[in-house]
């Protein structure tokens, strides 16, 4: 791909967040890269807006098939924004695996990752093209907090057997989440072979791959002895779990095929954290519940952020996040091993943190040797690149360390 004329396009510039990872790629010196959208006048607004007023433009609806090859075969990454994946990403994994140009997304749309391994493995395989679903918030730190994990293990002669992992942050969401959480409880309420696969821990591995030893999330409040806190269940478990648990496999179980992993919501401690934690247990399955039935995600709409809507600077500036890790493992001669980590990071999750983990994998598979050089495929960010990216994030001041 060394004649291509662009590193990196951010497809779906125009909207909220794929503004922010624009915004975040001004400041990248000698990178050759371009915006792409369907609407060519929204487009040129936002190259005005970053300061970038000659930034290449490139049109092209997310529907269509010949528009995305001509894009795609002109760059060698692929940033997109755009969702719901499930009824808009499509047509742009097609178009990047037959264009042998890799690819990498935000979404959080298990179901739309399923339905991309069926549809465009064996393409991406064939033309090279890396396709790295999950790589903002949703799922990066989990899935390369347990390969950091697992090294750990490694480094001190062990072999992983199990993590639990455990969210903290301080954060909001934008229109464009709350679509595609609406639009995934729908197609959910719908379709059963949807629902029971976002319901299944190990959706997501390769087919003829042995199943591990989980079984369900967590659903209800209690207080966890490893981290001294009441949790509470974590609304993107559902998520995450299954890429960790992908991630083992195409990488051919370096934590062993017996391997468990779970993710929690830690809410603190004493009866503070008792409180916080049925009061998210409670909230949540208001929201999930209420988002089910026409007449109350009516209302819900009514009050809830629209498409293209999100957090200001000032709150993006004020989020952080936090995940810690308790990693269990044991050593040749028998001997447990208990390693706690965490990754971090002093912005809004889903916003400006999110900017920062997905235009970084981007640039990641535009210039990284990668976990798995030259091979093809449905990938995971821990899959593709596992610790180069680490170290790339690190260096963009994402906290990675293991006490």
């Amino acid at each position: 791909m060394t004649d291509r004329t662009f590193d990196v396009v951010v497809y779906g510039a125009t909207g909220f967040t794929g503004g922010l990872v624009a915004e975040y790629l001004v400041a990248k010196q000698d990178l050759r890269w371009a915006i792409g959208g369907r609407n060519r006048d929204k487009l040129d607004a936002v190259r005005q807006r970053i300061g970038l007023p000659d930034l290449p433009v490139l049109v092209a609806d997310s529907g269509d098939g010949p528009a995305l090859d001509a894009l795609c075969a002109q760059t060698r990454v692929l940033i997109t924004t755009v969702g719901p994946y499930y009824a808009y990403g499509h047509e742009v994994v097609a178009a990047c695996a037959r264009q042998g140009t890799h690819y990498c997304d935000l979404t959080g749309e298990s179901h739309f990752v399923a339905s991309t391994m069926a549809k465009y493995e064996a393409a991406a395989k064939a033309s090279g093209a890396r396709i790295v679903h999950n790589a903002g918030y949703d799922s990066i730190p989990s899935d390369l907090g347990v390969w950091m994990m697992h090294e750990a293990m490694v480094a001190r002669g062990a072999q992983l057997r199990s993590v639990r992992g455990f969210a903290r942050l301080a954060g909001a969401f934008s229109g464009g989440t709350i679509d595609t959480m609406r639009t995934s409880i729908k197609l959910a309420g719908e379709d059963k072979t949807i629902r029971r696969s976002m319901a299944d821990p190990y959706a997501l591995i390769p087919s003829g791959a042995e199943r591990g030893p989980d079984r369900s999330d967590t659903v209800g409040v209690h207080h966890d002895p490893d981290l001294g806190e009441w949790v509470s269940p974590w609304f993107m478990a559902g998520t995450n779990g299954p890429i960790v648990r992908r991630s083992n496999a195409l990488l051919g179980f370096p934590y062993g095929q017996e391997f468990g992993y779970s993710e929690v919501w830690a809410r603190g401690a004493g009866a503070g954290g008792w409180a916080r934690a049925w009061m998210t247990a409670l909230s949540l399955g208001a929201f999930f519940g209420g988002m089910l039935f026409p007449p109350t995600r009516w209302v819900l709409d009514r009050v809830l952020p629209k498409p293209g809507e999100g957090p200001d600077r000032d709150a993006r500036e004020a989020g952080w996040f936090e995940h810690v890790f308790v990693a269990k493992g044991v050593t040749g001669s028998g001997e447990e091993v208990v390693l706690r980590g965490s990754v971090a990071g002093d912005k809004d999750p889903g916003y400006g943190a999110t900017a920062i983990l997905l235009a970084e994998t981007g640039l990641c598979l535009a210039f990284d040797t990668p976990q798995t050089e030259g091979e093809g495929g449905i990938h995971t960010p821990a899959s593709a690149l596992g610790t180069v990216l680490i170290d790339r994030l690190r260096s963009a001041g994402i906290r990675f360390r293991v006490d």
